[in-house]
């Protein structure tokens, strides 16, 4: 795909100089070469556009193989990674020795644009332990942390600079304890920290279903009251989304997007352009009365990409 057809269905991006953008990069896109390398020229394209962005990843799936190969055990609980510190060692290696590495130097194919720092960099993120909650009970998933405190100076430095910050997940608390943050949740934190316009998170579904688990409907808009009220029903890898997205607006942050990263030029065409466009959170109507809400709004679900499967319960973050 040549320059010109990426610019099919995508305004004029001179409207979207000097906007504040957090995207977080999972999912399958992170597993397909091509896909990453139609992420990258995204970026760049934004880049160049005047848009500031800010982006955080995930990496699952490199993990999991990693401690496979070292044989301790893959577990999950609401979504989230059991982390003892075995697992911690291998989560920080992988994604910040690694995943981040091979990404920073993608993003730099097309010049020097991108700058890889973690969390515990200029104490960019300070986290505290967090809890699960499964069926209505907290559970102990160890060194899993929650986002305390964003201190966006390093940030900003970067991106006054003309850079584009690659950030990883990984934060240290007031007791020394370094804890693995859930790439979406760090993402929220971050678009908060920037109050950011947008916040864009890249999975491997088209959106939240409406009738999960039917297929054939996708929920395009959510106000915050809605989205917290669907989202004690959620389970997985679903609800760690639909809930970062949810604190993120609520902490001032203009639009929460969930978009299918599978799909090539997702970031471009999905948030800027004429794509499916998945699933977006957004403030509630100002002066409404609670029990007059806007309903959330559906579309029918965009054809699944070939060979990928969709299931909003499964749990692959960092």
């Amino acid at each position: 795909m040549d320059d010109m057809d990426d610019m099919d269905g995508v305004p004029d991006l001179a409207s979207f100089r000097g906007r504040t953008v957090v995207v977080k990069l999972g999912g399958s896109a992170m597993a397909d070469r091509e896909l990453l390398r139609t992420f990258a020229r995204d970026v760049a394209r934004l880049h160049r556009a005047g848009v500031r962005l800010v982006v955080t990843h995930g990496g699952g799936p490199q993990i999991n193989a990693h401690l496979e190969k070292l044989g301790l055990p893959v577990t999950f609980r609401a979504g989230l990674r059991v982390t003892t510190p075995e697992t911690m060692n291998v989560v920080r290696m992988v994604l910040a020795g690694q995943v981040q590495r091979d990404l920073v130097g993608l993003l730099n194919e097309d010049g020097p644009l991108a700058v890889g720092i973690t969390g515990e960099d200029a104490r960019l993120l300070t986290a505290a332990k967090r809890l699960a909650v499964l069926d209505g009970d907290e559970v102990d998933i160890g060194l899993v942390g929650d986002v305390t405190r964003v201190d966006t100076h390093v940030l900003r430095a970067l991106t006054d600079s003309g850079l584009v910050p690659l950030v990883t997940g990984i934060g240290r608390g007031a007791d020394g304890q370094v804890y693995n943050i859930n790439a979406d949740s760090a993402a929220a934190a971050l678009a908060a920290g920037l109050r950011a316009d947008h916040l864009v998170i890249l999975t491997d579904v088209p959106g939240l279903y409406a009738d999960w688990p039917r297929r054939d409907r996708i929920v395009e808009r959510l106000t915050v009251t809605r989205a917290a009220e669907l989202l004690p029903a959620l389970s997985g890898g679903m609800a760690p989304k639909l809930e970062s997205c949810l604190r993120a607006v609520r902490s001032g942050v203009g639009r929460a997007q969930l978009l299918d990263g599978r799909v090539p030029h997702a970031l471009l065409h999905g948030s800027f352009g004429t794509g499916h466009t998945g699933t977006s959170v957004v403030p509630d109507p100002p002066h409404t009365p609670l029990n007059n809400l806007e309903d959330d709004t559906c579309a029918s679900s965009p054809p699944r990409p070939p060979s990928s499967s969709v299931c909003t319960t499964s749990g692959s973050g960092s």
